[in-house]
Formats: C-alpha cells, sequence, structure tokens
C-alpha cells in the first residue's frame, strides 16, 4: 500500500526546492540512501531536480506576471491586453497645425466689392509639403469653401491693391486644420469566404485605416467593436439654419464593417465580421416569428436552450469579405519629426476638386502655417500604455459624469454645428412639455442640459431644431442605458455697463478712457463667459483702478437691456446684487453685453 506522503508546496526557488527534497529523503528513504554531501551522485540529481524546479517555477511566475495589467513587461501582452480592456494603443501619433489659406478676388460693381463668384470651393483630402523636417507631408481632410463663411468657418477679406483710390484685388483668407501624414494604398484579393478574416498590413508608422472599398462596388466601414452595427453619417442640411448646421446628424446601419487593432511590432490587423450567409437572418436567430414554431422544420424548440455560436453565422459582427478584391487606403507617418516650424508648410502636392473652371483664381491659391506644427510623437511608452488603459478601461467611452456629459457636447464636429455654453444639472422637477430636443420625457431625475449657440456675428442664441437633434443624435452614442436628458435653451440676459474713472494728471482722459474701455471689452468677452457665472463687481474696480493713469473708479453701474435687439428677458439687477456680486438666477442664464461699442460707456469725472 502507497504510504501518504507530507509534500510541502511553499518552495520558490532553488535553495528551498534543495532542501525539500533533501528532507523528503531523510524522512521516506533513510535506509535507501544517506550521502548527504556536496559531492555525491545523489545530490547531483537532488540539485539537478531543483534546477528544474526552480526554473519552471520561474516561468509560472512570468506567466501569472504577464496576465496582469500592472505587471507585465512583455509588449505583446500589453497590446493584448490594452484591447481586452477597451484602449486602442497609440503607436503613433499625428501632428496637427492650423493653415491660413488665401486667393485674390476681383473687384467688382460701383461699390468695388468682391467679386465672389470667383470664390473657389475645393474638396478635401488637399495635400501639402513642408520644407523643412524631412519633407513631412501633410493634409487637409474638410473642403475649403470661400463662399461660405460664418462665426465658426470665417473668411477673412482684406484689399489685396488698389488703382488710385479703389479697391482693384480682395484676399480671400480662411483657416483651416491639417494634419500630417501620406496616404498609401494596398489590394488585398479574398476568394472563398471566412469567417472574421484578418488582414495584416506590414507597413510602419501606420496611423490608421481611411477606406476600404470591394471591386463589387461596396464600401466598408470602421467600428470600434463588430458588435456595434450602427455608425454616424451626415447629410446637407437644407433647412434655414444651415449657416449655423452645415449638416444634419444621424444612425446609419453598416453590415459591411471592420475593426483594426495593432500588434506590438507596428503592424496594422484589419478584422472583418462572420456573416456567410445571403438569405434573412431570421432562419437562424430565434425572434418572436419562429421561435415557438421551431427551427429547420423542427415543431417546437422552446425547451431547448439555442446554441450561442449560432449567431456567427449571422450578419450580428457584420459581412465577412467573399471573391472580391479589396482596396485598403491607410495614413502613414507622423510622430516628433512632423512637428515642422511656422511658415514651413506652403508647398501644394494636390488639392482636392475645385469647382469652377476660373484659373486664373487658381493660380492665386497660397498655402501657410503661421504657427508651428505640434501634436506629433512617438506612440505609447510601456509606462503610458499601462496607465491609458487603465484610464480607458474606468471611462468606457461613457459619459458618466455631468463634466463628461459637458465635454462630450463641446467635442461634437463643428460640421453638425457647434454649442458654444453648456451647463449641466440634475433635473428635480417633472416637465411633460418639452421641446423636441428631449429624449426622455416627463421624468423628474433626468439630466438637463442647458445650451446655447453663436450665430454668425458671434452673438449667443438658441439652438435651432437641426443643432438640437445632431446634439441628441450625438449625445445618444454615449449614454448609459439608465440615463435620460433633456436638452433645454439657458436664458440670456443683455446687460449694459457704466463706468466713471477720474484721471490723474499729465494723463490724455480720451486715452486713459480708451484703454479702460478695451479692458472692459476683454473682461466681458463672451468666449470667457459661462452659464451661471455671477458678475463681481468689485473685481471691475480692482481692475480699472490697475489701469494706468486712472486715480480713482467713482462708479461702476450695470442695467438690464431688453426687448428689441436685446434678449427678451428682463432681469432685476438691483435685487440681484449682494456684496458687489450679481448673481445670475435660479434658472440657468449667462450675462452678455452684446454690442460692446455702445453698452460699455465711460465718463471722467473730477473730486
Amino acid at each position: 500500500m502507497i504510504q501518504d506522503r507530507d509534500i510541502k508546496y511553499v518552495g520558490r526557488e532553488f535553495t528551498d526546492f534543495r532542501a525539500q527534497l533533501i528532507e523528503y529523503a531523510k524522512n521516506y528513504f533513510p535506509d535507501s540512501y544517506n550521502d548527504f554531501s556536496p559531492t555525491s551522485p545523489g545530490m547531483m540529481f537532488i540539485e539537478m531536480a531543483a534546477y528544474v524546479g526552480d526554473v519552471l517555477a520561474f516561468y509560472q511566475d512570468t506567466q501569472l506576471q504577464e496576465t496582469y495589467l500592472q505587471y507585465a513587461k512583455n509588449p505583446s501582452n500589453l497590446y493584448n491586453l490594452a484591447y481586452m480592456m477597451g484602449y486602442s494603443p497609440k503607436v503613433i501619433a499625428a501632428s496637427q497645425v492650423e493653415i491660413q489659406v488665401t486667393q485674390l478676388v476681383d473687384a467688382t460693381g460701383a461699390n468695388y466689392d468682391p467679386d465672389w463668384s470667383q470664390a473657389l470651393k475645393i474638396g478635401p483630402n488637399t495635400r501639402l509639403k513642408s520644407s523643412t523636417g524631412g519633407s513631412v507631408n501633410f493634409i487637409i481632410d474638410s473642403p475649403i469653401d470661400f463662399y461660405f463663411s460664418s462665426s465658426y468657418d470665417p473668411t477673412i477679406v482684406r484689399i489685396n491693391s488698389l488703382i488710385g483710390f479703389t479697391p482693384n484685388k480682395y484676399e480671400l483668407s480662411k483657416t483651416v486644420k491639417a494634419f500630417s501624414g501620406e496616404v498609401r494604398t494596398v489590394e488585398q484579393t479574398i476568394g472563398s469566404v471566412e469567417k472574421f478574416k484578418t488582414i495584416t498590413i506590414a507597413d510602419r508608422n501606420i496611423q490608421g485605416v481611411l477606406s476600404i472599398t470591394d471591386s463589387n462596388g461596396g464600401t466598408w466601414t470602421e467600428v470600434p467593436f463588430l458588435g456595434q452595427e450602427t455608425v454616424f453619417v451626415d447629410t446637407p442640411n437644407t433647412f434655414s439654419d444651415t449657416g449655423l448646421v452645415p449638416n444634419l446628424l444621424s444612425l446609419q446601419k453598416v453590415p459591411r464593417r471592420f475593426v483594426t487593432r495593432f500588434t506590438s511590432a507596428g503592424e496594422l490587423q484589419i478584422q472583418f465580421g462572420s456573416g456567410v450567409l445571403n438569405q434573412d437572418d431570421s432562419i437562424i436567430t430565434p425572434n418572436p416569428t419562429n421561435v415557438g414554431l421551431g427551427l429547420s422544420t423542427v415543431p417546437s424548440r422552446l425547451k431547448y436552450a439555442y446554441d450561442p455560436s449560432n449567431f456567427l453565422y449571422t450578419q450580428t459582427y457584420g459581412l465577412a469579405p467573399q471573391n472580391t478584391v479589396l482596396t485598403i487606403t491607410y495614413l502613414v507617418g507622423g510622430g516628433a519629426q512632423a512637428n515642422v516650424p511656422s511658415n514651413t508648410i506652403t508647398e501644394i502636392l494636390s488639392t482636392g476638386t475645385i469647382s469652377g473652371i476660373n484659373t486664373v483664381q487658381q493660380n492665386t491659391l497660397r498655402f501657410n502655417n503661421p504657427r508651428a506644427a505640434t501634436g506629433g510623437r512617438d506612440g505609447d511608452s510601456i509606462d503610458e500604455l499601462r496607465q491609458n488603459t487603465l484610464r480607458a478601461f474606468n471611462e468606457q467611452n461613457r459619459a458618466v459624469t455631468l463634466q463628461d456629459y459637458a465635454v462630450r457636447a463641446l467635442s461634437m464636429p463643428t460640421k453638425y454645428g457647434s454649442i458654444a455654453k453648456i451647463y449641466t444639472a440634475q433635473d428635480q422637477l417633472s416637465n411633460p412639455n418639452m421641446q423636441g430636443g428631449s429624449m426622455v420625457d416627463n421624468n423628474p431625475l433626468a439630466l438637463s442640459i442647458y445650451t446655447l449657440a453663436f450665430n454668425s456675428d458671434n452673438k449667443l442664441v438658441r439652438l435651432s431644431s437641426s443643432l438640437k437633434n445632431n446634439l441628441k443624435q450625438y449625445l445618444a452614442g454615449y449614454m448609459i442605458l439608465t440615463d435620460a436628458i433633456n436638452i433645454k435653451d439657458a436664458f440670456i440676459v443683455n446687460i449694459e455697463l457704466n463706468f466713471d474713472v477720474i484721471v490723474r494728471n499729465n494723463y490724455q482722459g480720451r486715452d486713459v478712457l480708451l484703454r479702460c474701455t478695451n479692458l472692459l471689452k476683454e473682461y466681458f468677452d463672451i468666449n470667457k463667459w459661462n452659464i451661471n457665472q455671477p458678475i463681481n463687481l468689485s473685481s471691475i474696480y480692482t481692475l480699472l483702478d490697475q489701469e494706468k493713469g486712472v486715480q480713482t473708479v467713482q462708479k461702476v453701474e450695470i442695467y438690464n437691456k431688453v426687448g428689441g435687439q436685446y434678449s427678451q428677458y428682463a432681469y432685476d439687477i438691483y435685487g440681484a446684487t449682494r456684496n458687489n456680486i450679481i448673481y445670475p438666477s435660479y434658472d440657468p442664464m449667462i450675462f452678455e453685453i452684446k454690442y460692446p461699442d455702445i453698452d460699455i460707456n465711460g465718463r471722467i469725472t473730477t473730486l
């Protein structure tokens, strides 16, 4: 009968294994072997066994360590863990830069106005090249329309040349954003269908995929994960607010979709879906019309569990390409070397499609970067990869806090319209008569988002219905299931400011007054003010007192401007003032000096 052995499992190193093996031999084989001198043959086998145990323990510890994000050292494992936790590692980052684009147009008419019929419209994907930094290429992926002008995309008009005292030519200028990179294309022939087909692009410094098309005319769309079947698409806005909202946002199903992931070697893997059937998904996917009737001619399957693997044959995770040629267009480049100096991105490699046939204006087209390009870097280090993955896992690309919703709304792409001011608060009152921007009505615990936008003159206005719908669609992609949002309009209270100052001797009163007025214009610049921000009169006194030439600030008064060209909402400024602070109302509102040139008035007085 085999005798029970007392085996210890606490040994982790060579010396521990050696000591335990010697003790084991002494306890259970005292008559068989008792020579434990360092040079004995038995000790040779004992130490060899301890050596093997030490090596196995080392690899066991290493394998366990590689399963923890905080301790993993192998880049391949770190990348796998990052993707598993919802973070896409940054292999290389593109630099970004603002490009000033100019063209010349003739003066026309009796008033010598710019001839807007000569304004060019340039399609996306204009390619530029820098003269330094290793000749880095840059791409402008947005269209450039000199005819269109708004507060978010203004067209600056300057006189370029004169004939006598009348304008001869005007310079039209726009500022657009560009990023470093070079477009490359590769073709991949696909034969028989394969579930979750994966393609590897063995290139370096890949930023990402721009587009994938097949020889059958189909377009494939990148999604964060294959289970996501809808993406944002935009259509031109045909409503009256097209100047503020160029495009309308909507969701569209994309059965042809793919995901991308980088390897630790910098290669890019592209994975497609698993849908391999041409017939209707309902043949396999259970639904109320076929569960009771059975599947595959079986009379009833109500008492059976469905195999989840059946869904791999449907379009749940997207289609798999078959019998086609895929054309993959991707972007490479970037890194720290792409942070080129200012006034160096001037060479035109190619432009997008230019409307019109007037080559004279096309020849006047110029590009330049007044500021240096920034943001280019060489991707995540090992420590950055760990920390960014932990952060991404906690965020899960979802809006959780009030600040998350505010930042997410402000980050909506400008082609769908832009939110100028936003304030988020927890709703405590039920309101069954919400406007069209409401996601969930009559919910006393819903989250309220108070918003305002800028018009073409950079004045605060309410959001149009198109902009509200775009914001609604955009936020819906980041909401938690249990959240409810009401999109509301904040109140605008227009004000006028009057002040009296005493000027020091030997100072020109007009110059001092002008400087004080300019200080207040800058202080009340609407871009610096937020919803529910109070007005601190003491700060205004201090600001004016510090201006050179001001001896004393005698008076600062603020009045409400209502009706006509101003807001319709009246506000009791005197009743809202406590301890030299003008407080906003309980309902979210913002103070605005709508016309600073006429609503900021100063006087010079004497003692």
